[in-house]
């Protein structure tokens, strides 16, 4: 009964999180493009980097809410053969979920500049967090209801600790795939 309300919802958690993790992803698929900052400089270093661009942040966010929609469209089905009950999303928890993760992307690199660290460099946990403390805020801020209906607090738990390992691998594949410089 334990193992099988934890997978429920681990698996609930993962759902729901998805127009948020893949984002990311997409904006790397993308690549190149300007840089958000323009090149400018706060005192001896840039802003944000050439790694956050228009074009990156603009897929990675329409990618994530058209990601949304196509799990909308498959949730019964999916439902059906997985016995778990799976959160449907909204129009305003699509498009938290999505930018947010862009916008919590964005933050993290401009943290990043601030401490020192360049393009690529390791900030453990923020590196791993950053995205979902930035889609998780926006989702709460543009469908208060639907997220606190979706994210209960053991599914917020559940996201804290399952998304560091995801992401941890996911950037491990991309980097041995030649998608990413670093593995982290």
């Amino acid at each position: 009964m334990v193992i099988s309300r934890f997978i429920s919802q681990l698996v609930s958690a993962a759902w729901a999180m998805l127009p948020a993790y893949v984002p990311n992803n997409a904006a790397v698929l993308s690549g190149g493009g300007d840089p958000i900052d323009g090149g400018r400089m706060w005192g001896d270093r840039r802003l944000l980097g050439d790694g956050k661009t228009w074009r990156g942040t603009a897929v990675g966010s329409v990618v994530g809410v058209l990601l949304a929609v196509v799990l909308n469209l498959v949730r019964d089905r999916v439902e059906a053969r997985l016995g778990v009950s799976l959160p449907e999303f909204s129009l305003g928890g699509a498009v938290g979920l999505a930018v947010g993760a862009m916008l919590g992307d964005i933050a993290a690199s401009f943290l990043k500049r601030r401490s020192g660290r360049e393009r690529g460099a390791s900030f453990p946990l923020l590196d791993q967090l950053d995205f979902v403390v930035g889609a998780l805020g926006l989702a709460k801020l543009l469908s208060p209801v639907w997220f606190s209906r979706t994210f209960t607090p053991l599914r917020l738990v559940v996201v804290v600790v399952i998304t560091p390992v995801l992401h941890l691998v996911t950037n491990g594949i991309a980097y041995l795939l030649g998608l990413k410089d670093e593995p982290y």
